[in-house]
């Protein structure tokens, strides 16, 4: 092929609405899923990578950039391009992003989400939790009802539930609920509620948590983190219903 015809070719591929760069993205996922690529590796040159899926090095070039703002893999300065250890909280840091920047009816959907994840991880850590992990909880309950400053509760709030996460156990949970529970998420939601009473019945929710998690009863720290949640999904929907 002429060079007029190699450029030819480079403009098809990367045309609008063509589809070789999804089909780069594609081709580079499956080599991580069969181990080719492992977790840590180096991608190999882009012009090396193009010539092995068959596909332009433009086309390369953007899978590579979508996958990178996945998670999946990281440009390191200098030295290139690596499959990301692909953990949940790589894989899963957009997650977070479109959580914050979710509202009215997609902001109850992710209150919905967190309240079947956040039950489904105060029931494991009911089963799991160490005495040490207990006394954390206890530690932050207390700083939450030493102060009516609304970001000091924020942040005790915010440590609270990721203590019961970690106990739990799971990290792929502990991922989502990190990305639905964010600083973000909550102070949006905790502003609208200040005049209501907001952090005196945040003082109760988690002590009712925290009793269901000492007594080792999954069913009622299922129950209680559900109350917990389910209490500011019902204000949003008042809100958005009014």
């Amino acid at each position: 092929m002429d060079e007029d015809g190699r450029a030819s070719a480079r403009r098809t591929d990367t045309a609008p609405g063509d589809t070789a760069p999804q089909r780069a993205i594609e081709r580079v996922k499956a080599m991580i899923a069969d181990g080719t690529l492992q977790p840590g590796q180096r991608l190999p040159a882009e012009r090396d990578l193009a010539a092995q899926l068959g596909i332009s090095r433009g086309s390369v070039r953007e899978a590579v950039r979508a996958l990178t703002v996945l998670g999946v893999l990281e440009a390191r300065h200098g030295s290139g391009i690596y499959v990301t250890r692909l953990g949940a909280v790589d894989l899963l840091a957009t997650f977070g992003v479109m959580a914050g920047l979710s509202r009215g009816p997609r902001l109850l959907e992710m209150l919905q989400v967190r309240r079947v994840l956040e039950s489904a991880a105060a029931a494991l850590a009911a089963a799991r939790i160490t005495p040490d992990e207990l006394a954390e909880l206890e530690g932050h309950l207390a700083a939450m009802c030493a102060t009516d400053d609304p970001d000091e509760v924020l942040a005790h709030d915010l440590a609270f539930h990721r203590t019961i996460t970690a106990a739990a156990g799971n990290e792929t949970l502990a991922a989502l609920l990190e990305g639905l529970s964010s600083r973000t998420v909550r102070a949006r939601v905790r502003r609208g509620r200040q005049e209501e009473g907001a952090i005196g019945r945040t003082r109760r929710e988690h002590a009712a948590v925290l009793r269901a998690l000492a007594a080792r009863d999954p069913e009622a720290a299922r129950a209680a983190a559900a109350a917990h949640v389910g209490a500011v999904e019902e204000w949003l929907r008042g809100r958005l219903d009014g």
